[in-house]
């Protein structure tokens, strides 16, 4: 494929887009156009939809990429959308059909997020969660400087509990027609690495990255390492 791709970088819960810009000046160094979606981390299925206008809007083919509940946005947009060509999961859920971020996060010990939530009710029915300011920096961003920390916790975006217990439901998982590349972050205290590892071998990732104390916070922490990923996808697309 000759066209040049466009990368589309989609934040999970508790993030914001910004928390891609050391990989967007990655990205941009090398020539590689990229955009940063703002997910609305309401729903699986409404986000999604949301993704793919995104996507059809561009009107370019993509290589798109999630970080955290942002790879239960991309496994479902991507299903059936021929514009997307590769997926990258960054400590990124990547579920099967009637799979939710909820289930996977416990098929395996090692997650203490449940303890650094704090819920509240919202308007439109349920409730939504955010993480407790003075746990953010050890539950989500450990090796991030204590500066930017404050930063991130104060701009987090909080989710609904919706989005995190709704089921994948796309008839086909997106990662199962299209190549995927994943980055684990082995000290990461909201996706247990064991819970990526699983989801990496059985979508038949085509490159898996472990990179030793990373946070889940990886985009910001590692943004080397996740370029690199996006690099090798890239690569793939334009073979």
């Amino acid at each position: 494929m000759s066209e040049q791709p466009v990368i589309v970088l989609v934040h999970g819960a508790f993030a914001e887009s910004a928390s891609w810009n050391g990989v967007i000046q990655r990205l941009q160094g090398r020539g590689l156009p990229a955009v940063a979606v703002g997910n609305p981390l309401r729903s699986v299925a409404s986000d999604a939809t949301y993704v793919r206008d995104v996507i059809n809007g561009i009107g370019r083919p993509v290589v798109l990429v999630g970080h955290s509940y942002g790879g239960m946005v991309i496994t479902q947009a991507a299903a059936g959308l021929p514009a997307v060509q590769a997926l990258v999961y960054a400590a990124a859920f990547a579920p099967e059909p009637g799979e939710s971020a909820l289930l996977l996060a416990g098929k395996f010990d090692g997650s203490t997020l449940g303890s650094a939530l704090v819920a509240y009710p919202v308007a439109s029915g349920g409730s939504e969660f955010r993480i407790a300011e003075e746990k953010f920096h050890q539950q989500f961003c450990a090796d991030v400087e204590a500066g930017e920390a404050a930063l991130m916790a104060a701009t987090q975006r909080p989710v609904t509990e919706r989005a995190l217990t709704e089921e994948l439901s796309a008839s086909e998982a997106g990662w199962q027609s299209k190549p995927s590349w994943f980055v684990i972050g082995e000290g990461d205290r909201n996706i247990p690495a064991a819970a990526v590892r699983f989801m990496a071998e059985r979508a038949g990732s085509r490159g898996t990255r472990e990179i030793a104390g990373a946070s889940h916070a990886i985009s910001v922490s590692q943004p080397d390492a996740v370029t690199a990923a996006i690099l090798d996808a890239v690569a793939h697309v334009r073979s």
